[in-house]
């Protein structure tokens, strides 16, 4: 027996959930990145951090294409982003160069996810205005993933300033136009 409001109403809450559920595979693309860098299968981890990647382009454009947009989105979106972005190439590169360098590749590592934090954090509480202030993590946690390719062909000390330089433009204040 078909009752049309009971069914309406379970599209619409289906519906609602779509952002958020693409949100939720960003995130579980992050964590099994990171699972697979501690099981040194780090190329299925920069493969997963670049499906998170495409993953957390969609779920905004979903969610404002729906007219979902919430602050439950905002929140989870900044949560996954931390994992895929933030830790999952941090952990990356520290397993994959940055272990060997002892102290110094672990302080630049938690230095990076902890910019991040931050800039999420600010992000979320900042007036939406067309414009990303700082580096956002997705970038600068594709560009630190990208950078595993250049591993063969340049000396581990490239990374320290590469992990250090993303760190401080994701906490900087210059602008960039959203696009």
């Amino acid at each position: 027996m078909y009752i049309p409001h009971v069914m309406d109403n379970t599209i619409k809450k289906a519906k609602s959930q779509i952002a958020n559920f693409i949100t939720l595979c960003n995130l579980s693309f992050g964590g099994a990145a990171i699972m697979a860098t501690l099981n040194e299968h780090y190329s299925s981890a920069v493969l997963f951090i670049f499906i998170a990647a495409l993953l957390d382009r969609y779920d905004g454009k979903v969610a404002r294409r729906l007219n979902q947009q919430s602050e439950l989105g905002k929140q989870l979106d900044s949560m996954s982003d931390i994992i895929s972005f933030g830790v999952a190439p941090a952990i990356l590169i520290y397993e994959y160069l940055l272990h060997g360098l002892g102290a110094a590749g672990m302080i630049v590592t938690v230095l990076f996810i902890t910019c991040g934090a931050l800039r999420l954090a600010r992000f979320n509480i900042s007036e939406a205005n067309g414009t990303f202030v700082g580096l956002p993590i997705t970038a600068a946690g594709t560009i630190l993933t990208v950078s595993y390719f250049l591993a063969p062909y340049v000396p581990i000390g490239f990374y320290i300033p590469l992990v250090l330089i993303l760190a401080v433009l994701m906490i900087s204040t210059f602008t960039i136009k959203k696009v």
